[in-house]
């Protein structure tokens, strides 16, 4: 007599609901290589445990205060999963979290990312973590886990999310922003790289509206294909925000230019009774903004709260610095724009002057 149950000739198994749990071993496989190119004092870099670890001794802090800041790259993964462009959005995925962290003075220390998709297919996978590695390369932070989640039934089969989560440390007497916020500091602005990783779901609707495909070219960069120019990665302004914070006493204040752009950012790091006066005619617009803005039709205040509009980071200086804090970031690479200064608030928290050349 059979002890087989007959019923287990048709029984089914997780990878026939759609969970391939041997793609999941062979995506850490592929992937061990970017995450230990990683590797800075205190941590290794390995992968395959319960939980990665940092010696904040090792990384040379005697009073620190940790920072955390998690986020996400938005519907710009519709345009990678569009057109099949996967290896910058980890770059994406590391730069809205660190920049979040350098605004506090924090240098970027580790990083954890979080892949979620209907069907693991590696390929892809391992291209997303090696634009992670990469984004965590050019911040100095250590990839130290991550976790990939295969959920079938929740997203459709070529769909796939990020979420990414970076903790990073200053010392007690550096953390930013000052107290010494005050009337007559300048305002300095850092060039983004393009529209960054906010505003999407604007954008796509712009070129649905379009007679412009995303594999044509860019009607505003000659030889780039409209899709490369908007897949173009988030600039991580770590390492030269580091090199000026350390170099010099005057950066008060930074502030990172993400969604709601200029006139949401800015007041969170402004004392009460404070305002920013922007010269919007000092602001450099790339093309890809006066596209989208003839294109869509969008009007400068509704650019101005979507959009960075060619300023990804702006920094409050004290007067007497500033020339020595754009010195250190020019030599750094960056490109550097006085914008304005502080003054009393009179009414709004933001005031724009002239206007944005569209």
């Amino acid at each position: 007599m059979s002890d087989r149950n007959p019923g287990q000739q048709n029984g089914l198994t997780y990878a026939a609901v759609g969970v391939d749990i041997d793609a999941g071993n062979e995506l850490v496989r592929r992937i061990k290589p970017f995450v230990k190119a990683t590797a800075r004092p205190g941590a290794d870099s390995e992968i395959g445990g319960f939980g990665g670890l940092f010696d904040l001794k090792a990384a040379g802090y005697d009073d620190p205060i940790l920072v955390a800041a998690n986020d996400g790259v938005g519907t710009k993964l519709k345009v990678a999963i569009d057109t099949g462009r996967h290896d910058t959005v980890g770059i994406d995925l590391v730069a809205m979290c660190v920049n979040d962290l350098i605004v506090q003075g924090a240098e970027p220390l580790f990083f954890l990312d979080y892949y979620a998709c209907g069907a693991l297919d590696v390929e892809t996978a391992a291209s997303v973590v090696k634009g992670i590695a990469e984004g965590c390369r050019i911040a100095g932070c250590a990839l130290i886990g991550g976790e990939t989640a295969e959920m079938p039934g929740m997203y459709d089969k070529d769909d796939y999310d990020l979420a990414g989560f970076a903790v990073g440390a200053v010392n007690r007497d550096r953390l930013l922003p000052r107290g010494d916020v005050k009337q007559g500091d300048v305002l300095l602005g850092l060039a983004s790289s393009g529209v960054h990783s906010n505003g999407y779901s604007l954008v796509r609707r712009i070129v649905e509206r379009s007679s412009v495909a995303f594999e044509a070219e860019a009607p505003f960069a000659s030889g780039q294909a409209l899709a490369d120019v908007l897949m173009t990665p988030t600039r991580i302004y770590v390492k030269p925000l580091l090199k000026a914070l350390r170099a010099t006493g005057g950066i008060k204040a930074l502030a990172h230019i993400t969604g709601g752009g200029l006139p949401e950012n800015l007041p969170r790091v402004l004392p009460e009774g404070s305002a920013a006066r922007i010269d919007l005619g000092a602001i450099s617009l790339p093309p890809v903004f006066r596209w989208l803005a003839r294109e869509g039709g969008v009007a400068e205040t509704e650019m101005l709260r979507t959009f960075n509009c060619g300023i990804g980071m702006v920094m409050v200086v004290a007067e007497e610095e500033a020339s020595a804090v754009r010195a250190v970031l020019e030599t750094e690479g960056e490109t550097v724009a006085e914008l304005g200064r502080i003054e009393a608030r009179t009414g709004a928290t933001v005031v724009f002057d002239g206007a944005l050349e569209i």
